[in-house]
């Protein structure tokens, strides 16, 4: 058989599905970040649209290398990428370009940054996919359990000190819900998500305590040292508790994102019409990344935002459908972790801009502005393309 052969047989077995919503989540996030952006005087903040679909670009090459590259080999090289990851997420504390208090960021030649905390997200699934696919592990000794529990501790506790509470979050449920799939005791995994609800319980309570007035000022003062939250933090929390505190400080964003949201009714205001963001009451400085989906609903309504779930709702379901019928393990754990990962960003981000959950600053897989999310998931995607790609046919149908 011919390369040009193997091409064109691989390109038949491609998941066409897959790749059309991807695509028009695609195009939708170029549109509304051009939207967030059209306005703005400054000239790099104008142009973030076209920086886009520069990444855009980036990331089908790295989709179309994921896709074309077998899975299993991938999986194999866990353990490297996993190592590499983590060096990267170590010298990102000692040499990245501090922005905001936080130190998240390489930066590279040309002004051009990366996040290694995104990629580490990635690295992080590959290397459990592979470590819970071993024949020889025992998944259901404590041990193991022990073990995969500090696989996943190193990179959080890396990205937290940088830190970004956020992100270090994310890779908990995508993690949590790969061992589950793979059989890891329930018990096992329940304790732990108990004891994170009891721990984020204390931090609640200690919050609200050191709200109460009649507390002296020394004993708030030693409530407040208990509570491992930077102060920003604690006021994203204490701003969920109390939606009418601090409407003008920290309270700003999340007001401002419900405003928008809730002003869009059905059909919304039209494309470029969108008065809270062309005024700049929702932050200009967000808009295009952490709360895109404000953008959208405010110019679509109610019937852009079902349409950007239902686009969401269609990946995961697809991702799903070749986890369920993908009869390698390594694949199907991988193809979990993936799903798992995109649903946990877009239930994160969609809550965080209608008010359900504090402010984050985890992107919309997709729709965002920003290349190394971006990158990271495409890339996640082409995977699954693998994965799909090297199925047998009358499983995949």
């Amino acid at each position: 058989m011919t390369i040009k052969d193997r091409v064109l047989r691989f390109i038949r077995r491609m998941n066409w599905p897959m790749i059309i919503v991807m695509a028009m989540a695609l195009v939708l996030g170029v549109l509304f970040i051009y939207s967030s952006c059209y306005i703005r005087e400054e000239q790099p903040v104008r142009s973030f649209y076209k920086r886009q679909i520069m990444w855009i670009a980036l990331g089908a090459v790295c989709y179309g290398i994921c896709a074309g590259y077998d899975f299993r080999r991938l999986v194999r090289s866990g353990g490297v990428l996993y190592a590499a990851c983590i060096v990267l997420l170590l010298l990102v504390l000692v040499m990245g370009k501090r922005i905001y208090g936080a130190r998240r960021w390489l930066m590279l030649v040309g002004g051009i940054g990366i996040q290694p905390s995104e990629l580490a997200k990635l690295a992080t699934l590959i290397f459990f996919a592979r470590l819970l696919s071993l024949p020889e592990i025992n998944l259901r000794q404590l041990k193991t359990f022990f073990t995969m529990l500090g696989v996943l501790a190193l990179p959080v506790v890396l990205i937290l000190r940088q830190p970004d509470l956020g992100t270090a979050m994310a890779f908990i449920p995508p993690a949590f819900i790969m061992m589950y799939v793979a059989g890891v005791p329930l018990r096992y995994l329940l304790s732990v998500v108990m004891l994170g609800v009891l721990v984020a319980g204390l931090i609640l309570g200690a919050l609200v305590l050191t709200d109460n007035e009649n507390l002296s000022e020394e004993t708030r003062a030693k409530i407040q040292k208990t509570i491992p939250l930077g102060e920003y933090q604690q006021d994203r929390l204490k701003v969920l508790l109390w939606p009418d505190r601090d409407p003008l400080g920290a309270g700003w964003n999340k007001n401002q994102s419900e405003i928008a949201v809730g002003s869009g009714g059905m059909w919304g205001k039209g494309f470029l019409k969108g008065t809270q963001n062309i005024l700049g009451f929702l932050p200009r400085s967000v808009a295009p990344t952490d709360f895109i989906y404000s953008v959208i609903a405010e110019e679509k309504g109610f019937a852009g935002s079902a349409f950007v779930l239902c686009l969401f709702g269609a990946v995961v379901v697809l991702g799903c459908r070749v986890a369920l019928f993908t009869p390698d393990r390594m694949g199907r754990l991988l193809c979990v972790g993936i799903v798992a990962m995109v649903f946990c960003h877009v239930w994160i981000n969609i809550a965080m801009t209608v008010g359900l959950m504090p402010i984050t600053g985890l992107p919309l897989p997709l729709l965002s502005y920003g290349g190394s999310f971006l990158i990271m998931t495409m890339s996640s995607l082409g995977i699954l393309q693998s994965v799909y790609a090297r199925s047998p046919r009358r499983l995949l149908g």
